[in-house]
């Protein structure tokens, strides 16, 4: 099996049971924009970025800005699905930061090109895989840099999906498969592998509590059931992360 379709198929099994779905009092899926301020990337995916010298940066699913305005490039580009986390990105951005609205790479024939293109933990969202690697590399006219957690952030729930809902959960796919896809794409990659930190080391505890409920889909009137079993079934694991890149080719 190809690793393309190895890909597809391990983002697919995350389906959530559809009756666990109908049922749940709010969507399981996103994150609370306070997560995703500018102050929150990683230093390796800054130093390959910033190694290509770009004058200027798409930062695709760009959230807050975490993965490109630390960069310190004069002009940045961003795309995003949610408006609101646009509006945070050109506020911490700057003037003349520029933004689309829409999902990659639907809308990839809108926007032009830059000397780096750049897209952070936005890959276990892409079960066709295939064609937004191609959008990216087509529109960096120096380098495209990718970055994610080695394993699925959903790993992370297993021990409480399974205390709650007799249900066990993937574990694929992963940082290497994702290597294994850009090799099969004939892309020329290199790789760091980080430690990452706590996402949520400095949130609130009811913050984290709800997101943990809303991803569990459940209801509020079971906050201490759920915060009981956060402890009993915490996740230890180290938590590592990926930064890969590879040339771009968009014309200079």
């Amino acid at each position: 099996m190809s690793a393309l379709t190895r890909w597809a198929d391990e983002l697919a099994a995350w389906a959530i049971d559809p009756q666990l779905l109908a049922a749940a009092p709010e969507s399981p899926y996103g994150f609370p924009a306070g997560l995703f301020g500018a102050d929150r990337g990683a230093a390796a995916t800054h130093d390959a970025v910033r190694a290509a010298a770009p004058r200027s940066v798409l930062d695709v699913g760009c959230g807050g800005g975490a993965a490109s305005i630390p960069v310190g490039a004069p002009e940045l580009l961003g795309v995003d699905e949610s408006a609101e986390l646009l509006a945070r990105f050109a506020a911490a951005a700057g003037p003349g930061t520029r933004t689309w609205r829409g999902r990659w790479p639907d809308i990839a024939g809108e926007v032009p090109a830059a000397d780096i293109a750049v897209a952070a933990n936005v890959v276990y969202n892409v079960p066709d895989v295939a064609d937004f690697v191609r959008a990216l590399t087509g529109h960096a006219r120096r380098r495209v840099v990718v970055e994610l957690t080695d394993v699925h952030p959903w790993t992370s729930m297993a021990g409480l999906w399974r205390h709650f809902h007799r249900q066990e959960r993937p574990g694929g796919p992963t940082a290497e498969l994702f290597g294994e896809v850009l090799t099969e794409l004939g892309l020329a990659w290199e790789a760091r592998s980080w430690p990452r930190e706590d996402p949520w080391r400095e949130a609130p505890a009811d913050v984290v509590l709800a997101f943990t409920r809303r991803r569990l889909c459940l209801p509020a009137s079971r906050d201490a059931e759920i915060a009981a079993a956060m402890v009993e079934f915490a996740d230890v694991r180290p938590r590592t992360g990926t930064t890969y890149w590879w040339p771009g080719s968009a014309r200079a």
